[in-house]
């Protein structure tokens, strides 16, 4: 198939937020190295990620001038010496954490890139390999969620939180959900038994109310900020935990005092990208557990909010805002 020697592509040239992503229309299309495959992007998600790292946040991120994006699905168009098992026609969606998703043509290693289902458009995809596995590993084998538990999700209108509402259900979980006000239909619709106000007072004292004063078993934590605290005070003690995977309100300490008079309670690190290089057999079994979910209709066909590409900024302020709904995407 005929692949353009130029195309278009979002750039971020600073590292002072989303508003210094440019639309740049003459990047030259990357060519794929040995086990890599080259895809025409379809559609890119957004995420968290892609504002870490415009703000340089993100540990061992680019440097601008990079080309922005980390998760596209699209068609294999190219691929690189010693790949097998993808050729030319394949969709796929993939993840690429040195960026590059939001253009026409990206580079993927042939490793990270998962076939796009069945009967699924590309876009519908997207969270196949960063919101859904994260939210999978932050309830099953970190934390460790069983039939008649409580878990506290946060953010659970957005694309990580609502396919960990659907998953906590699946397993038997008790969901306390929170989100903005004019999100908790959307969170009730998903199957979440409570849902509260994530800008509330006093978080913590309603999760213990909801719970009979015991808490949470399990707390995914994707906020930060001052929830973190919050969210430690709504875990039960001792054997509760708390998987922190996300820092949308910023950061937050925690003291070996806090943990040893205050919240004895057990505390997760959870980033996918590094579960996948220094646990790959648990993420092997994460994404297994999640084929099979999506098999069972336990989870389907996303459906994403969708921006042009030159919107770019715009979906990335927007989320930033947290004034979004589920997952989005930029087609190109």
């Amino acid at each position: 198939m005929s692949i353009p020697s130029t195309m278009r592509a979002l750039q971020q040239t600073s590292l002072n937020g989303p508003q210094d992503l440019r639309l740049i229309a003459d990047v030259s299309v990357p060519s794929p190295g040995p086990g890599e495959v080259l895809v025409r992007v379809t559609a890119a998600g957004v995420n968290f990620v892609d504002i870490s790292q415009a703000r340089g946040t993100f540990a061992g991120g680019p440097q601008p001038p990079y080309l922005a994006g980390i998760e596209g699905a699209g068609e294999v168009t190219a691929v690189g010496e010693g790949v097998t098992g993808l050729e030319p026609g394949t969709h796929v969606i993939g993840v690429g954490i040195g960026g590059g998703a939001f253009a026409e043509y990206m580079v993927l290693p042939a490793a990270a890139a998962v076939p796009v289902p069945a009967g699924w458009a590309d876009e519908q995809a997207l969270g196949l390999v960063v919101n859904w596995p994260t939210a999978l590993a932050a309830l099953k084998p970190l934390g460790r969620i069983a039939a008649g538990q409580t878990v506290l999700i946060h953010a659970a209108a957005g694309g990580t939180g609502q396919a960990a509402v659907k998953m906590a259900k699946h397993y038997g979980a008790t969901v306390i959900a929170t989100a903005s006000p004019g999100k908790h239909e959307v969170v009730r619709a998903l199957g979440a038994d409570h849902v509260i106000d994530s800008r509330g007072a006093d978080l913590a004292a309603e999760v213990l109310r909801l719970t009979g004063g015991a808490g949470a078993d399990l707390v995914l934590e994707s906020v930060g900020g001052a929830t973190l605290d919050a969210s430690l005070a709504a875990t039960k003690r001792v054997t509760g935990r708390v998987v922190v995977y996300g820092m949308a309100g910023g950061e937050a300490a925690i003291t070996n005092w806090e943990l040893v008079y205050k919240h004895q309670i057990h505390v997760i690190g959870l980033n996918i990208g590094i579960l996948i290089q220094a646990a790959p057999q648990i993420f092997g079994e994460v994404m297994g557990e999640m084929l099979g979910l999506v098999a069972a209709g336990v989870l389907g066909p996303g459906q994403p909010t969708v921006f042009e590409l030159a919107e770019g900024p715009k979906a990335l302020a927007e989320l930033e805002a947290r004034a979004t709904v589920g997952k989005l995407a930029l087609l190109p």
